[in-house]
């Protein structure tokens, strides 16, 4: 008995790659660190927690560079070393950077915002909430499985409801909170069942084998395993905001702490972009005929719906500020989609997939800098008015000239010569998959988007309404501003490294 048992054991016990899942653990290490330490730590001193929050974050992505060297997977199938729940290449190093970095960049902003709040913020669960969502969105892109891209997904998420409505006592924030549970909770459900009929069909959960099986599945389950590919891709849809799964942005972004709408914003479409691609590209390659013109009609209402939200923000209204930023971001999740669309139509599907990473990685570096503008606004000013930034750069010029260039980076215009790139490189991957008319639909939303940034922008240069004070801007917001602009600048210098960082093969 004994003598079977031991060759059985033996099958179970698989070698782990340290280094190659060092990032996300540690993130998830130094969120209950913190945790722990918070219950010994006097009032006085839980600040020295958000600064082990952000040196643990940056240690995270540092870990990201030993990396680089090469793909490492781990979690693998003994009978077949080739299928993992868990790979580190390209793609996967790229979205954890982006992830790891936008949440370290958010945590900076929480430093003043925690600060700033008097202890109405509860520090220590703050920081663990944040930690551990942050973990979750950068075990996701590694996952390899459906399993794992579930349980990434969550881990991701469940936090981040905990986030928006930390504030206790706020109705407002309660309310985000809730909505945003919900909705979450039924896109979850969806995509659940979805995932029930992919493994009925092709009774695995590994992306590859699903990839090789879901093409000879049995005539009679053909119309099971149609329906879980729609349904899978429904959870992620909504992750991204995607129209019609975008009605909680507003209200949760508003109710949200500045910063977590922030983190939101970036590492929340982070999450879903890079889980939609490895549920598309990766398990589903052969049923593109079901998700591309799917993804394509999503990508076109996503952006119009976005902007003409955007479009419709009265600058004097409480929080039109955050809330343009919020429909601004669903008008971006759609330029984020295209390259994924025409991902089922393209001959090379990686490069396309390259041109959705290369977009991320602009987005997530401006719309955080923009944020960070507006953090610093919002300190003085609560109700974040779009009106409440007029003659700001008499106020505050180097902040005023950086949301400028930021908001002009989101429109594509020079000098944010990165967000010109970045949309150029989205509507060609468009045209070179044959959509031309989404190409069209993406060219007139850019120039629905122009006016509602350029009237932003003009607003920040015109005589202040009485006598400008000028005030004092805090480290950490200064770190994070200081930040954003040297990417931003170095980027629009040097556009291409966005693509070539990106990777025009990511698997």
């Amino acid at each position: 008995m004994s003598s079977l048992a031991q060759p059985l054991a033996e099958s179970l016990v698989q070698s782990v790659d340290w280094l190659a899942i060092a990032p996300p653990t540690l993130a998830a290490v130094v969120g209950l660190a913190v945790l722990v330490t918070d219950l010994f730590v006097p009032d006085a001193r839980k600040p020295l927690l958000g600064w082990l929050s952000v040196a643990g974050l940056a240690v995270s992505t540092a870990l990201l560079l030993p990396l680089l060297d090469g793909d490492r997977s781990t979690f693998c199938l003994t009978g077949d070393p080739r299928v993992c729940s868990y790979t580190a290449d390209r793609f996967t190093l790229v979205i954890q950077f982006l992830v790891l970095g936008g949440a370290l960049l958010a945590a900076l902003l929480s430093v003043t915002a925690l600060k700033d709040a008097r202890g109405r913020l509860p520090e220590g669960e703050f920081w663990f909430l944040l930690l551990s969502s942050a973990a979750g969105a950068a075990l996701l892109p590694a996952s390899r499985d459906l399993a794992t891209l579930v349980v990434a997904l969550e881990v991701a998420s469940l936090p981040a409801f905990a986030l928006v409505g930390i504030r206790h006592g706020d109705r407002r924030s309660s309310e985000a909170a809730l909505k945003f549970f919900l909705s979450s909770v039924t896109a979850t459900a969806v995509s659940l069942l979805g995932i029930s009929f992919v493994y009925a069909s092709t009774g695995s959960l590994y992306l590859t084998r699903i990839a090789d099986r879901i093409q000879d599945v049995d005539g009679q389950l053909h119309t099971l395993a149609q329906t879980g590919v729609v349904l899978t891709l429904v959870g992620f849809a909504f992750k991204t905001a995607a129209v019609p799964f975008h009605f909680w942005v507003p209200d949760t972004y508003i109710g949200a702490p500045l910063p977590v709408a922030a983190y939101l914003s970036v590492v929340g479409k982070a999450v879903g972009f890079s889980g939609l691609v490895l549920v598309t590209v990766v398990a589903f390659p052969s049923y593109a005929d079901v998700w591309g013109p799917a993804l394509a009609a999503l990508a076109a209402l996503t952006m119009t719906v976005g902007n003409l939200g955007a479009l419709r923000q009265q600058a004097t209204r409480a929080y039109s500020a955050v809330r343009l930023l919020a429909w601004s971001s669903v008008g971006q999740a759609g330029y984020l989609l295209v390259p994924i669309a025409a991902a089922a139509y393209s001959d090379d599907p990686d490069h396309a997939i390259g041109s959705t990473v290369a977009y991320a990685l602009m987005y997530a570096v401006v719309n955080l800098g923009a944020f960070a503008v507006a953090a610093l606004v919002g300190r003085t000013n609560p109700a974040n008015r779009v009106t409440d930034y007029r003659g700001l750069h008499a106020k505050n010029p180097l902040a005023a000239l950086l949301l400028a260039f930021f908001l002009l980076c989101l429109a594509g215009l020079p000098p944010g010569i990165i967000g010109l790139f970045a949309k150029v490189t989205v509507f060609s991957a468009a045209v070179d998959a044959g959509l031309g008319w989404l190409a069209v639909v993406m060219a007139v939303n850019v120039v629905i988007a122009l006016y509602y940034y350029l009237q932003w922008t003009a607003l920040l240069f015109r005589a202040p309404e009485g006598e400008p004070v000028r005030h004092r801007v805090p480290a950490p917001l200064t770190a994070a501003l200081t930040l954003t602009a040297v990417l931003g600048l170095a980027l629009s210098g040097a556009p291409q490294l966005v693509l070539r960082f990106a990777g025009t093969a990511l698997f």
